[in-house]
């Protein structure tokens, strides 16, 4: 069946400089931005009428519709560039392995999906053997980031890069003229920043449910609490997140009048890539207890039907925050501000960590420049964030920046107070208490695990070091023999 024509009738034979196969709302939006900046767009959609009804609903625009992948192809002009907008997976390969023998050494296929950083990898070289080129980028925005312009993390070799750089850059956010995209690195790189991207909007977006338990408990109307959200989003905590919070807040159920958000079943989902991220995490070693206590909330939420039976039976306080109503906004105000700070911190020390292992060369400071526009994660502090990297890019931790330590030790009491707060009345707020969990183990000078030493050496034999003795010297010490 022939291909649909929408192209400028003055040059309807011209080639597409861009293609994308997978036409949901991401995909939609990511050609009207690609198409809005001057280039030429062809389309492909497994299901044709999606094709169709796309290209109907936009006249006159430089948009070339296909209902073959072979069709689809020739449309564009080489070296192709080819991205592929469809569920991680299978999906992914399936569509590479139907567009292989159709390509030509040094076309370009860019997986713009939530792919795992490995399988990226693992495509890389396949493609790169058989002549092509790959790019893993993540793509962050949502809907209105891919029409308006979203924050990219691309990866794969600088050469590829250089290719699609002009479309990328312009098709971006863009913050103080700084298009938020960046060559990421090598491989898998930009699909693994991007992974960790979303383990730190994990744990922005538990904080700020956690602060709106909090105000639940004290007894704030949804109304009172959308003010509260929306002034602080006038303030240090400006931020996408808390922006749509504020908006979340607000919204009214057209039927029964009702704040929509009392009316939504507290089942929280997941795609995976706060998953992924823990998992990375233990494999490296680092501690990332805030995006883990994150990740643990939604599975705990999604037990719906367990914790309705357990509230019966397991007792607690009653959760009423009524009595310090007025002092509460600002202990929580101070208390997202710094656990925020710590899920960057731990989100930044993955990435650290991954890059000297991979030999990626990741600079953090232009990574964190990048997501000051068009991602979920966008924030005012950003700024500090690029600032602090910048200025110090060797920064051991997040925490230890002028700026962050300053932050951190100004607002601790009421971090302390608000974590406290909950506790007592039988609050659940672990990702509040995980970040601070975090702070006073980074910062602590000693801690318990010399006693954990000595029970792993008493079992175990697995020795220990001494605090009198060279660093690096093992003892272990003949235990008592231990009976029944």
């Amino acid at each position: 069946m022939p291909g649909i024509q929408n192209v400028f009738p003055a040059t309807p034979t011209m080639k597409s400089d861009f293609g994308l196969i997978g036409l949901a709302v991401m995909g939609q939006n990511l050609v009207l931005n690609v198409e809005s900046h001057g280039f030429q767009v062809s389309v492909y959609n497994r299901t044709t009428a999606t094709t169709d009804e796309f290209i109907a609903r936009h006249p006159g625009k430089k948009l070339v519709g296909s209902h073959t992948l072979e069709e689809f192809v020739q449309s564009l002009a080489t070296p192709r560039k080819i991205q592929i907008m469809v569920k991680a997976g299978a999906p992914v390969d399936a569509v590479i392995e139907q567009l292989i023998p159709l390509l030509s050494p040094g076309d370009i296929v860019i997986d713009g999906g939530n792919s795992l950083y490995t399988d990226t990898e693992r495509r890389d070289a396949y493609l790169t053997s058989k002549g092509l080129r790959f790019i893993g980028a993540g793509v962050s925005g949502g809907e209105e980031g891919a029409r308006k312009g979203p924050s990219i993390m691309p990866g794969g070799p600088a050469s590829t890069w250089e290719v699609m750089q002009p479309i990328f850059e312009a098709i971006s956010a863009k913050v103080d003229g700084e298009p938020c995209v960046i060559h990421i690195g090598p491989g898998g790189a930009g699909h693994y920043v991007k992974m960790i991207h979303n383990g730190i909007e994990y744990g922005d977006m538990q904080l700020i449910c956690e602060a709106y338990s909090l105000f639940k408990a004290a007894g704030f109307t949804t109304d009172e609490m959308a003010a509260i959200f929306n002034q602080w989003n006038e303030g240090e905590l400006q931020s996408y997140l808390i922006q749509i919070t504020g908006k979340a807040l607000e919204q009214k159920d057209p039927e029964t009048g009702q704040p929509i958000v009392e009316l939504i079943l507290d089942k929280a989902g997941q795609k995976g890539t706060g998953q992924w991220t823990l998992l990375n995490a233990a494999e490296n070693a680092v501690v990332i207890s805030t995006i883990n206590a994150a990740v643990e909330a939604r599975v705990l939420s999604s037990q719906k039907k367990q914790r309705v039976a357990a509230s019966r039976v397991l007792r607690g306080p009653s959760p009423d925050l009524s009595p310090v109503k007025a002092q509460l906004v600002a202990k929580v105000h101070d208390a997202l501000y710094a656990s925020k700070v710590i899920s960057y911190a731990q989100g930044l020390d993955l990435m650290k960590t991954m890059s000297e292992k991979k030999g990626w060369g990741l600079d953090l400071g232009r990574i964190a420049a990048i997501w000051r526009g068009g991602c979920i994660i966008r924030a005012r502090f950003l700024n500090r964030i690029t600032e602090a990297y910048r200025g110090n890019p060797g920064l051991t931790n997040l925490m230890l920046d002028p700026f962050f330590k300053d932050l951190l030790n100004r607002t601790q009491q009421n971090w302390r107070e608000t974590v406290a707060l909950a506790v007592t009345h039988g609050i659940p707020v672990p990702a509040f208490s995980a970040s601070l969990g975090y702070y006073d183990s980074y910062r602590a000078e000693r801690l318990s695990a010399n006693l954990l030493q000595a029970q792993r050496d008493f079992f175990g034999a697995h020795t220990y070091e001494r605090t009198d003795k060279p660093e690096g010297t093992m003892f272990h010490t003949e235990w008592p023999e231990v009976i029944g």
